[in-house]
């Protein structure tokens, strides 16, 4: 399987991952390739918040390795975390407005100029800059919560994107537009993306492939 690597963005081998003396995460190999969007089915608790931190490299794997762009790396490469991005089911926002969000990543990294950036990702996510870029973090819905966090993302462009359960609870125009951004984050940046769900007809309308675990094994590719 040696050869696979080379054009794989990432390659997991002999992956496990054990919490409190139980097995949750065991894969032999996995490769995810560059520019491609995979899905991650199967039931809670089967694996898939732990492999996409681990491909987030916020952890480790207690055995195996993960290589990414050709290397061997682990959480203590702490620039691969300029590269690699993560959106989890509960969106965190900052209290402060829309913009100051969507801008924060930008400014941690220097930029200082950056509503223009904003104003493009609140765009990506069907959101209008007129009227959400001063709105507070509390006046927005669930959906409109979801879409900044993506955008606070998106105004990042990563190599790596990582939705987990990014459509959970959310109305169908919401969904829709988180679809249409990722798309757009693969077609204007290269970015690869690895998205959670349990909504098989979203995933299907989006993904290149899908993956499905079920107690910490793949069990089956679509």
């Amino acid at each position: 399987m040696e050869h696979k690597d080379a054009t794989a963005l990432y390659a997991l081998k002999g992956v496990s991952q054990v919490y409190r003396g139980s097995t949750v995460l065991n894969i032999n190999y996995l490769a995810v390739p560059r520019r491609s969007i995979i899905g991650l089915t199967g039931p809670n608790g089967s694996g898939k918040s732990t492999l996409l931190r681990i491909f987030a490299f916020l952890e480790d794997p207690l055995k195996g390795k993960v290589i990414f762009e050709g290397n061997p790396c682990s959480s203590r490469h702490h620039g691969i975390r300029r590269k690699v991005t993560l959106l989890t089911q509960e969106p965190y926002l900052l209290k402060r407005s829309v913009q100051a969000n969507v801008a924060y990543g930008l400014k941690v990294r220097g930029e200082r100029k950056t509503r223009e950036r904003v104003a493009q990702a609140l765009k990506l996510v069907g959101l209008s800059p007129e009227r959400f870029s001063k709105r507070s973090w509390h006046e927005l819905s669930g959906g409109e919560a979801q879409r900044v966090a993506l955008a606070a993302r998106l105004t990042l462009r990563p190599e790596v994107l990582l939705l987990d359960e990014p459509t959970a609870n959310l109305d169908a125009e919401s969904a829709k537009q988180i679809k249409e951004a990722s798309l757009a984050a693969r077609r204007d940046w290269g970015t690869t993306l690895v998205i959670a769900s349990h909504d098989m007809n979203w995933l299907q309308s989006i993904c290149d492939k899908i993956l499905t675990l079920s107690d910490g094994l793949l069990t089956s590719v679509d």
